[in-house]
């Protein structure tokens, strides 16, 4: 569901230009008062903002490229817009890194370190960087083509902070699919090559090159596996294919991470994954193609992808933390939408087999101030918490087995009368989070509502890791095992944090809260 909006593009691209005639005001004050402006989580300075792309981590600094729109607060012709960071919670917010030129829109794609220079790119003595994305040709489209999406390619030879494209762009041409992008690229160890995952309408093919300019295509996947929106035709999107180790264990298994633009479990788009095993051509699904594995259970994380290169080992995700059926409409006035929280990828057996747990980065600690310990207790109706800033994380832990009641969890609330509800339903074994009543709803009639993620976990000891921005809450539950992840925009921050159960006790075992710095 990439839109198009707007005519600036289509003037530059039949001019030929390759750089916005309105440059964006990269240094323009951005300020943290902002009605809505999340404090922990990545935004852009100002205007639009979408997927993240070309994930790098490179002598000590994590990159972060999005999809990037510098004229407007809604999707436009697409830039990668470009942040770096030390610890993943502080960015540096640089100047663009790829505009639209003759080939195209600059659509999403990836970054990767070519340590052996296998591209020929190396001229001095750091290692090229090498960006690989999709090119949409807007006037192909207009045309009523459908091999207007092309995947290209370029370089940097000074960290990151300019790129030159290849001067015989596009490096795959498209074999008529109107559907054809997001290019997702690793170093395969055990072939020596480079490979390359590409959705293709609802499906991923892969490509594999030694020199990340000639590419064939050696294998498929997911025609008819997973989740598949048959309804509205939802495609695929947003690729990551990468290998993780078990848990504690030697063992590996390949992870194919793929987004979906509508179909999602609360509706509209989410990201889903597969576990298996990959040979260089082809992924081998170990699950039924039937089950489907959803990354995040809420509204708002889509087109998540994991930085190459992490150092130690860590599978780093971050997603785009809209949703399509309301991405353009959210009521904020200079930016629009923000990336989730950092998250370490891990693998587990579980009793129902393998499974991606997720939990947020440690260096997540940097932002934690002040500690409270919340007391064991039985949580009969409410109990307010003494917290009054609307930016912190919470740990509670509750016995299931000495829990009477329907309903257990966390209230947000101001005294507008707007509130978030994050809890769980012992009689229906699902945790959820209610927006119902969250302040600014009405701005598209499928915002509102209570959305719901299965529990897996089996054990009686319930535990829920909140955390709580002005704007947004992610819940990972049972170590991460469930994960939601919703966004709100109260008509004044939530201030006030009550503990509730309804219908009976909820017994708590223990809990902290940290008030965020």
């Amino acid at each position: 569901m990439k839109k198009w909006i707007g005519i600036y593009s289509l003037v530059c691209l039949m001019a030929g230009c390759s750089k916005p005639a309105m440059q964006p005001a990269m240094g323009l004050k951005t300020t943290l008062n902002e009605q809505h402006r999340p404090q922990f989580h990545f935004t852009p300075p100002q205007k639009w903002m979408n997927d993240p792309n070309g994930m790098v981590y490179y002598k000590d600094e994590y990159h972060l490229f999005y999809q990037y729109y510098p004229d407007s607060t809604v999707w436009g012709p697409m830039h990668w817009g470009h942040a770096i960071s030390k610890d993943l919670m502080h960015w540096e917010h640089l100047p663009i890194a790829l505009y639209p030129d003759k080939n195209g829109l600059i659509f999403s794609g990836s970054v990767v370190i070519d340590e052996q220079n296998t591209s020929g790119f190396q001229k001095g003595i750091e290692k090229p960087l090498v960006a690989l994305f999709t090119y949409h040709d807007l006037k192909g489209e207009k045309a009523g083509k459908n091999d207007f999406q092309t995947q290209g390619i370029a370089y940097s030879l000074d960290k990151g902070r300019t790129w030159t494209k290849y001067a015989d762009n596009p490096v795959i041409q498209n074999p008529h699919l109107r559907d054809f992008r997001d290019p997702k690229v690793i170093w395969h160890e055990a072939s020596k090559q480079w490979i390359m995952t590409l959705a293709v309408g609802n499906y991923v093919v892969f490509y594999a090159s030694k020199n990340l300019k000639n590419w064939a295509q050696v294998g498929e996947f997911g025609q008819k596996e997973g989740a598949h929106d048959v309804v509205t035709g939802g495609v695929w999107e947003c690729p990551d294919l990468f290998p993780l180790k078990m848990e504690g264990e030697n063992t590996e298994k390949w992870v194919l991470i793929v987004s979906i633009g509508n179909g999602a479990p609360n509706g509209g788009s989410g990201t889903q994954y597969f576990i298996g095993q990959f040979d260089g051509k082809t992924f081998k699904n170990d699950a039924k193609p039937s089950e489907i594995h959803w990354l995040d259970y809420g509204r708002d994380n889509y087109a998540g992808v994991t930085w190459y290169g992490a150092p130690n080992q860590r599978r780093i995700f971050l997603g785009w933390m809209s949703n399509w059926q309301y991405a353009m409409k959210v009521p904020t006035q200079n930016w629009r939408s923000a990336m989730t929280l950092p998250r370490e990828l891990v693998l587990k057996n579980t009793p129902k087999g393998t499974r991606l747990f997720q939990k947020p980065v440690a260096e997540q600690r940097l932002l934690k101030g002040s500690k409270t310990t919340i007391k064991k207790q039985s949580i009969i109706t409410n109990n307010v918490l003494n917290i009054d800033n609307p930016c912190n994380e919470l740990n509670l832990n509750f016995d299931l087995n000495q829990t009477n009641a329907t309903e257990l969890g966390l209230m947000l609330s101001n005294s507008k009368g707007e509130k978030v509800l994050i809890g769980y339903e012992k009689t229906t074994n699902r945790f959820f989070i209610d927006r119902t009543e969250s302040g600014k709803v009405d701005f598209e009639p499928h915002f509102a509502g209570r959305h719901y993620a299965p529990r897996s976990s089996v054990n009686p000891i319930l535990k829920m890791n909140i955390h709580m921005d002005v704007s947004a809450a992610e819940l990972f539950a049972d170590d991460g095992e469930t994960v939601m992840t919703d966004v709100f925009f109260p008509n004044e921050d939530f201030k006030t944090t009550t503990l509730f159960s309804k219908n009976g006790a909820a017994q708590l075992i223990e809990g902290t809260f940290w008030q965020l710095k």
